[in-house]
């Protein structure tokens, strides 16, 4: 009786430093078929082990800043003297081809998505606690004080900005943190707006007019119909 629309659902994935999104988003994609990420464009170059497509899209400064002029960017930043950004035209086709686009990204990049594209999902993934969040920065041991410092003002300023999403998840636990994610999406392809018609077959309307007017008028209009 219901059709869903074909159009896929752009959802987006932020979150504080060291609370997991990677993990989540890889383990959302080996349980999801319809589920795809979207692989940003960066004017970086290219580091060891990395491969074309798969980390990023690896583009020059100057293609970077034509798409910029072209308007082809869903949202981009500059970070640390390089762009990343989302390409409009690819996250287009796939939405048109019914798929379900996660975009992990920064908040400020999230707002401008959401600016443009308002039916989209919007999640924020959290660690239990700050104090998780630093012993897991500290067991990677990448980082001086200096630089963890920083983090947490960073992951102080993100926080700030979880009442502009639709949804955060405490990720304490991996398996749990998908499957709260998967009850989200579920439930948001249930919302009426979603829906693209609601159609009733007619054997379903004979039935329904029979039941109508049997309590009514106890009459046996249809009964024929029926048998």
């Amino acid at each position: 009786m219901i059709k869903q629309k074909k159009q896929g659902n752009l959802i987006i994935i932020s979150g504080t430093s060291c609370a997991g999104k990677g993990t989540v988003i890889n383990e959302l994609l080996k349980r999801n078929q319809n589920l795809t990420l979207s692989i940003s464009y960066t004017s970086r170059k290219m580091r060891a082990g990395e491969t074309e497509g798969v980390e990023y899209k690896f583009v020059s400064l100057n293609e970077f800043e034509r798409k910029i002029a072209n308007d082809e960017l869903l949202e981009y930043v500059n970070y640390s003297a390089n762009y990343y950004g989302t390409g409009k035209k690819e996250i287009k086709e796939l939405l048109d081809q019914g798929k379900d686009v996660i975009l992990e990204i920064e908040v400020r990049g999230a707002q401008k998505v959401k600016e443009m594209f308002p039916e989209t999902i919007l999640i924020f993934i959290m660690a239990p606690s700050m104090e998780e969040v630093k012993r897991r920065i500290k067991a990677r041991g990448k980082e001086n004080n200096e630089q963890i410092i920083k983090r947490f003002q960073t992951a102080y300023n993100e926080i700030n900005e979880i009442p502009k999403y639709n949804y955060v998840v405490v990720n304490d636990e991996i398996k749990k943190a998908v499957e709260k994610i998967e009850a989200i999406l579920l439930s948001e392809k249930c919302r009426v707006e979603r829906i693209e018609e609601i159609a009733v077959e007619s054997q379903e309307e004979i039935i329904h007019e029979f039941l109508i007017n049997k309590e009514f008028d106890n009459s046996p209009l249809y009964q024929d119909k029926l048998d």
